[in-house]
């Protein structure tokens, strides 16, 4: 019986080997077009520019923490160690603490810098420049307060701390006068050091709170007394912790405020007013709580 050979198969070809193309003018005229073909193809991106996009569009917010009056950023050293663990870029700067629209400028320059979203933290007066100075930044995304002022429009810290009992302040302060420009004085008010531990910081250790007060940055009792401008609060989610066991804005005070901003809040029961310090770790929990609750 004689073979039946396929048209499409060398009879000399094995089983599931075909026989190269003859290499013709027509053949070359097809290649050249299929590489000019691919020539306009968009290059596919690369793994590390993937990977680039990705880590932008996963990037973390910066958080910017402002202390407030009778302390300086380094009250936050211990909560900028965890968050900068945690991969979050921080800024803690010096709040000038003269009075509330100066202060809120400045604060606002600072967030302008900024690339991204911002988380905002504030303690004690610091919590009425944040509120403040988001005003017109739409890349803040969180308002925390920490033991902070959050006053309504027209409200001054020193309103607030005299509406509700219980602060050591209003007769543990001195007060100096300094120099303004034009010929005119201002007032800074300190804590008297004898009276620091007890109405500040009576969770620390009092070698600790010996340095804090021989240290403290002193307010401007402008800057206490300026009332808030339309609060940030108001439009920009925020989060309250309250410090349980505060001698300087009464607890009271600080879930009136915490509840009228309608803030997420958590309390410490035994916490000074200088929570940051002594509850770290609860301080730094509610900031990425915000931070995560707005990505």
């Amino acid at each position: 019986m004689s073979a039946h050979v396929s048209p499409q198969t060398s009879p000399f070809s094995r089983p599931g080997i075909r026989t190269p193309l003859p290499v013709t003018p027509a053949v070359l005229a097809v290649l050249a077009v299929l590489v000019m073909l691919a020539a306009l193809v968009p290059a596919i991106p690369s793994s590390a520019a993937a990977s680039g996009a990705a880590s932008r569009y996963t990037a973390k917010p910066t958080v910017v923490l402002v202390h407030g009056a009778f302390a300086d950023a380094s009250s936050w050293n211990t909560v900028v160690a965890r968050l900068q663990g945690a991969g979050y870029p921080v800024i803690a700067p010096a709040n000038p603490l003269r009075d509330l629209a100066g202060d809120s400028a400045y604060l606002s320059s600072i967030v302008s810098s900024i690339d991204g979203p911002v988380i905002l933290v504030g303690h004690s007066y610091g919590g009425a420049v944040i509120s403040n100075a988001a005003t017109g930044h739409p890349n803040v995304k969180a308002l925390v307060f920490v033991a902070a002022f959050a006053p309504e429009e027209a409200e001054s810290a020193l309103d607030l701390t005299g509406r509700f009992p219980g602060s050591r302040l209003p007769t543990s302060l001195v007060t100096r006068e300094y120099p303004l420009p034009g010929g005119d004085t201002g007032t800074d008010a300190y804590i008297a050091p004898a009276a620091f531990r007890a109405a500040f910081a009576a969770d620390l250790p009092a070698r600790d709170t010996a340095l804090m007060a021989a240290t403290q940055r002193p307010a401007a009792l402008a800057a206490l007394g300026s009332p808030s401008g339309a609060p940030a609060w108001k439009t920009v989610p925020s989060w309250y912790l309250v410090a349980g066991a505060d001698q300087a804005i009464p607890p009271a005070a600080q879930r009136f405020m915490a509840r009228r901003a309608g803030a997420r809040t958590s309390e410490v029961g035994e916490a000074s007013h200088v929570i940051m310090i002594s509850r770290p770790d609860a301080t730094t929990a509610v900031i990425t709580a915000a931070a995560r609750a707005t990505r």
